[in-house]
């Protein structure tokens, strides 16, 4: 399944600005699109001008989960704030700037509009075209930033708490699906299973499940692999998350309470098993590509992105993976994994580069599948 087009060409504006994004660009790049508040100003040559970010975790935490109106009142209040610090962080004005990058989408609706409503305000007040960004593809992407050294085709496993996807980018705006999820994504469930076990919820649900999961001890808490019988690229969490539901309640019948090591051990249990059919489905895909070259052209490198990217035991799992192929695994940084400026400014870079220009009215909250 082919991934629409991020960007559609716009009868006008890329004809007037295509001689100047053919030379060096400045762009900020704007992230509203759940409880963070993120922007940057990034240069076509890969430098980070300012990275500034307002946060929302210490008001989410208290309820181990985000509220859309919450969220997008946190956002309005931010805003001005973090694009002016990003500015004044960079040391440049909006007249140096060649465009403005925002997340259109998917995302959080009254979330998105925020970012978007102040892009095309930036954008009118200093006469600046402005960049939809794919929140997806930004996370895709942002490995390109991290290593000037990767071409296109690559292979990207998306796992954050919003998506879990298959991708083959054959190019910018190109992509094409082998795997997504058919009910929760790996976040969700991570964040679903800390809320369960309720956990600190300090940097997220994911976070708190592995850290104390480093604890656990295998074969404690025993879990079955989802769809093991089932041979397609496909995941589902959702079985995962109702196992260690009703685990915990057995426990609880038994004895009343869970100590720390109960909860340690369901954490490495439930981590280690996402791990496991991620990477069932990962290999899978892999050996599609090899069997399929005239669709998906010679494969060299797998892409880790999106928030739970940034989980160390998943990392591990998918570099013996990408051994066992031969192909070499490429990660950005922990903190560009999480959602961020940064990877919305490259986003639009990149579609800058190829002459893509979108001025839009209203936020995408759906996936541009």
């Amino acid at each position: 399944m082919w991934l629409a087009r991020v960007c559609t060409r716009h009868p006008r504006g890329v004809a007037s600005y295509a001689q100047q994004w053919r030379r060096a660009h400045i762009v900020l790049g704007i992230e509203t699109s759940c409880d963070d508040t993120a922007c940057a100003v990034v240069t076509s040559d890969r430098k980070t001008l300012s990275e500034f970010i307002s946060r929302q975790d210490h008001v989410h935490g208290v309820v181990r989960g985000i509220t859309p109106f919450v969220a997008a009142e946190l956002h309005r209040e931010n805003i001005d704030k973090t694009v002016e610090g990003a500015m004044s962080q960079a040391g440049i004005s909006f007249k140096d700037l060649t465009a403005i990058a925002v997340t259109r989408g998917p995302g959080l609706g009254l979330c998105l509009e925020v970012g978007i409503i102040k892009a095309k305000e930036i954008a009118r007040e200093h006469n600046l075209p402005v960049i939809a960004v794919n929140h997806m593809e930004g996370h895709a992407l942002i490995a390109r930033y991290c290593d000037s050294s990767l071409t296109f085709p690559f292979m990207t496993v998306l796992i954050s708490g919003g998506h879990t996807m298959i991708l083959v980018c054959l190019n910018v705006g190109e992509y094409m699906q082998l795997g997504t999820t058919l009910d929760d994504s790996i976040g969700e469930a991570f964040d679903k299973v800390a809320r369960e076990l309720q956990l600190d919820w300090d940097g997220g649900g994911g976070k708190a499940v592995e850290k104390i999961a480093k604890e656990g001890i295998k074969g404690k808490f025993p879990l079955k692999e989802p769809m093991t019988t089932i041979k397609d690229c496909n995941f589902s969490f959702s079985g995962l998350k109702s196992q260690v539901k009703r685990g915990i309640d057995e426990i609880l019948a038994k004895q009343g309470s869970l100590t720390h090591q109960n909860i340690a051990d369901i954490s490495f249990s439930f981590q280690e098993v996402a791990a496991k059919h991620l990477t069932t489905r990962l290999d899978r895909a892999i050996q599609w590509c090899n069997a399929n070259l005239e669709c998906a052209p010679d494969i060299k490198h797998i892409v880790m992105s999106g928030g739970v990217a940034s989980n160390s035991a998943i990392r591990e799992k998918v570099q013996a993976l990408a051994q066992k192929y031969s192909l070499s695994l490429v990660c950005a940084p922990p903190k560009l994994c999480t959602d961020n400026g940064v990877m919305i400014a490259w986003a639009g870079i990149e579609n800058m580069d190829v002459n893509k220009s979108v001025f839009f009215c209203r936020a995408s909250p759906r996936p541009l599948i």
